[in-house]
């Protein structure tokens, strides 16, 4: 190591201070030393072992320590439950009296919540024992009770009903003074009884048939005579059905057919006897068969909904008869369905009876013909739709050709002009008509429909009693589910009477006489305030504006009246 060192300083110096000058040669003895080499005789090799790491083991220590448990007081909660089916009463009864001593009352009873069995049944009544100042007795009553009934299946369901109606009333259509007519002289009394059952089947699969078939029993009758030799000489009608529909439903075609049989015996006293020298009776036999095909298709997504089909009838009354009738209709949603335009092609026959007279004037003569009504064309279109979530709307308008249309005209051969004859006449009639409902949901809702009539008979002059135009507003109010309050009102215009004589007001043409009917102004408002959720209670203003106008010539209405009652229901 010194030998080392001694060089170093040495050759430091020599290139410090030689530096042009000439070179110094040292020279010196010394002794190096070397080791012996020798050789490696093993060969390389790599070494993969893998030396496994000694595991601790760190005893585990059992420490216990108490659990200390602290109670907290919760606050009871408070829940609001909200029923998902409304209270249900089996019984409703409602008891009222109103002016012109006219009392009320109906009650209705019903059958518990159940999927299988449901039956109810149904009792009414309104009389009035109020007259007319200088017009016969014009005393009324009308009962009715009903039962009903129904099975409910997976695949089938059964109904059935009952009913019995009598009505009492006076043909007071008779300007003279009350007292000096006898009630009994002109006193009539309906009777109607019957009942019908239905049986269904709905398979879920709407690709099999579903067919109803039903059977319906109605007889209507009139008051005996005062003498029971003339017991013949009242009305008595036999009405019945036996009827069926299917349909079948294939990919976007649904397939229909509609089969009835309606038979309806209509008798007034005796056949003409030629051995004892009466008669003049009346006894028809009315039978209708009608077979009405239809298809019903669905094109671009379901939105346009096509109608083809057929109304066959084959008529039974004075002779046989076969008519056939257009039953085509179409209707396509516009503007994400807020305007629904529509158009149809239809025509159909209907069954005069009686009984279905006498519901719309009941002052008619017990003795009368009967003829069908036909309707060989009937096109219709309009459109229809939502402008809001509450506003909706409806204009149309049909073009309907109409034979043996029924027209009421005061009677003078059977009677002093209190009864009304029916006679009948072909007539072209052309219809307008518009709508606008609101409704904001239970609470408001209001409806408009106003209507204008144009007639074009073939014998008569006029559509006897029937209007030109209507304007009919009906309105529903619910405050805070304490008041409900409705309201109807029904303006009708442009009537006329047949008359048999010429008066300062009487419109004569093509040898006729016609009365002009004063306009209808029929104003109603009811209100009804609940008490609790099963009493209530109730007052009907009727006829408001006081109007006492002619229903039908002669036939004076009640003037204001008040009624007012309670219901319950338990």
């Amino acid at each position: 190591m010194r030998h080392i060192i001694f060089y170093f300083v040495i050759a430091l110096s020599t290139s410090v201070f030689g530096q042009g000058e000439p070179d110094i040669i040292w020279s010196g003895k010394a002794m190096r030393e070397v080791e012996p080499a020798y050789r490696i005789t093993e060969h390389p090799k790599i070494i993969d072992t893998v030396i496994s790491t000694s595991i601790i083991d760190y005893p585990t220590l059992v420490l216990q320590h108490a659990t200390s448990i602290k109670l907290d007081n919760i606050n009871a909660a408070s829940i609001k439950t909200e029923p998902k089916l409304t209270q249900f009463y089996q019984s409703y009864l409602k008891l009222g009296i109103g002016t012109e001593l006219m009392p009320l009352g109906e009650f209705y009873f019903n059958s518990k919540r159940s999927r299988k069995y449901v039956y109810g049944a149904h009792v009414t009544h309104l009389s009035s024992f109020g007259n007319f100042d200088n017009y016969a007795p014009a005393q009324f009553d009308r009962t009715g009770v009903a039962l009903t009934g129904a099975i409910h299946e997976k695949k089938y369901t059964v109904n059935g009903n009952l009913f019995y109606n009598n009505q009492g009333f006076h043909y007071y259509g008779w300007q003279i003074p009350t007292d000096s007519v006898d009630r009994s002289t002109i006193a009539q009394r309906f009777q109607d009884i019957g009942g019908g059952v239905k049986y269904a089947i709905h398979g879920k699969d709407s690709a099999t048939l579903n067919y109803t078939v039903g059977l319906d029993y109605a007889n209507f009758s009139t008051k005996k005579p005062l003498v029971d030799s003339l017991s013949d000489w009242r009305t008595k009608e036999n009405y019945f059905a036996l009827y069926g529909t299917g349909t079948y439903k294939k990919g976007r075609e649904i397939f229909a057919a509609d089969l009835s049989v309606r038979h309806n015996s209509y008798n007034y006293g005796k056949e003409f006897d030629t051995i004892n020298g009466y008669g003049n009776g009346i006894a028809l036999a009315n039978t209708l068969v009608n077979l009405s095909p239809s298809i019903t298709t669905f094109l671009k997504n379901n939105r346009i909904k096509a109608k083809f089909g057929l109304d066959i009838a084959l008529e039974a009354l004075n002779g046989t008869r076969i008519h056939i009738y257009p039953a085509i209709e179409a209707k396509y949603p516009l503007f994400n369905d807020i305007i629904i335009p529509y158009a149809g092609l239809r025509g159909g026959i209907k069954q005069q009876t009686f009984k279905s007279l006498a519901r719309v004037n009941e002052f008619i003569l017990p003795n009368i013909q009967l003829l069908n009504e036909k309707t060989p064309i009937d096109f219709y279109f309009g459109f229809k739709g939502t402008l809001t979530k509450q506003l909706s709307f409806n204009a149309s308008a049909s073009f309907a050709k109409i034979q043996n249309k029924a027209l009421f005209v005061s009677d003078t051969t059977y009677s002093v002009g209190n009864k009304f004859d029916v006679i009948y006449d072909t007539l072209t009639l052309s219809t307008f008509e518009g709508s606008l409902s609101y409704q904001q949901n239970e609470k408001l809702k209001i409806d408009g429909i106003g209507r204008i009539y144009s007639y074009q008979l073939q014998n008569q002059i006029y559509a006897w009693n029937l209007p030109t135009w209507q304007v009919i507003l009906r309105g529903s109010y619910n405050l805070y589910d304490k008041f409900l309050i409705n309201l109807d009102v029904n303006f009708e215009g442009g009537r006329n009477a047949k008359v048999y004589q010429k008066d300062v007001e009487t419109i004569v043409e093509n040898n006729q006489f016609a009365q002009p009917l004063q306009f209808i102004t029929d104003i109603n408002l009811g209100v009804e305030y609940r008490y609790s959720k099963r009493i209530s209670a109730f007052i009907q203003f009727n006829n408001i504006a006081s109007q006492r106008y002619y229903r039908w010539y002669k036939t004076p209405v009640q003037i204001f009246q008040v009624m007012g009652g309670i219901t319950a229901r338990f």
